[in-house]
């Protein structure tokens, strides 16, 4: 199956808010992650997100590019062509981009889909991420708006995030110093948010109750669901319940399960996974390293052992940690068995 059409992807995010379950949305920066993730949600029976960071079109362009847009748009293609494999939808967005560098990342993407549709072919993206909550909110609503009207000419969803989640991951906003009361959108920003954006098209909301990236034991995040329930609230109680949002789950690594779960409630339909799926991917890697350690490095003058340092032989396990990790998200989710496909 190809990648989800525009229609596709708005169908998934009803069927998730009005099922009262969610989408893993996962990092990814390589064929092999590509491969990983895609297996993750086909094993599961579960539709899916796959996003790519920045850092990651940087890393993907080469080390002596790093090209974030081209990158990011070679990852994309690829992403194409391997989903024509698997029998779930999957759609593809971009994570957190910053002001700064909009004009050189968002825009040649959004472009990059402008000419696929003109030949005819799917959109590249279905959702992109503006991610302006450095700025106060009425700039941050005002580009924003510049970038949902660019957006909504291609059918793309665009994300949006007031509130800062703390912490820093692969250049994301926020640092480990911020001020708590930061980490928690108020109704008010909510209901500012819908006003400035629900005529112009359709996006999707990181509200922030606590977030933070990075990776922290359970129970150290203090997040706060409730207040994603106060903002829903607020919102639909002034402009009626169809103005609810679909509101996206950043930086949930040492969440409790009952939070995540919690938040589903509240209209959580994506949730982005980073941090747990790369430490999956890399955990396997180095098993294999430990236990074929006189294969992978020719000791004393030894030959070592091709078949183990072979780089397909211990990839090919991360792949599998990782694949595995993402079902478990689908699990924590509730998205197991609740493909969309065959009715869209």
């Amino acid at each position: 199956m190809p990648i989800a059409t525009p229609k596709q992807f708005a169908a998934m995010l009803d069927a998730a808010q009005e099922g009262g379950y969610a989408y893993p949305a996962i990092n990814c920066t390589s064929i092999m992650t590509l491969n990983a993730a895609m297996k993750g949600f086909a094993d599961n029976k579960s539709d899916g997100i796959i996003q790519f960071s920045t850092g990651a079109g940087q890393f993907a362009s080469g080390l002596n590019h790093k090209d974030a847009a081209t990158g990011t748009i070679i990852l994309a293609e690829a992403a194409h062509a391997l989903a024509e494999q698997y029998d779930v939808l999957i759609a593809l967005n971009t994570d957190h981009c910053q002001p700064k560098a909009a004009e050189a990342f968002l825009d040649p993407l959004i472009e990059a889909t402008a000419k696929r549709r003109a030949g005819g072919k799917n959109n590249l993206f279905q959702n992109h991420m503006l991610d302006a909550s450095i700025l106060p909110l009425a700039e941050n609503m005002a580009i924003s708006q510049t970038y949902l009207k660019k957006c909504v000419e291609q059918e793309i969803i665009l994300e949006v995030e007031a509130g800062v989640v703390g912490g820093e991951e692969d250049g994301a906003a926020g640092t480990e110093d911020t001020p708590e009361e930061h980490l928690y959108t108020t109704p008010e920003d909510m209901v500012a948010v819908h006003e400035a954006l629900a005529d112009i098209g359709r996006f999707t909301f990181a509200a922030t109750f606590g977030n933070v990236h990075g990776h922290y034991k359970p129970g150290a995040v203090k997040l706060k669901p409730g207040i994603l329930k106060e903002g829903q609230a607020a919102v639909t109680s002034k402009y009626g319940a169809d103005a609810e949002f679909d509101l996206v789950f950043h930086g949930g690594s040492g969440s409790l399960l009952s939070e995540i779960r919690e938040t589903l409630g509240y209209g959580v339909v994506k949730m982005n996974v980073d941090t747990d799926t790369q430490y999956a991917f890399t955990r396997p890697i180095v098993a294999h390293m430990f236990t074929n350690y006189e294969g992978v490095l020719k000791v004393d003058g030894e030959i070592g052992n091709k078949k183990v340092y072979d780089p397909r032989s211990y990839l090919k396990a991360g792949e599998q940690g990782m694949a595995d990790r993402v079902g478990q998200a689908c699990d924590d989710l509730l998205s197991v068995d609740k493909t969309i496909i065959k009715d869209v």
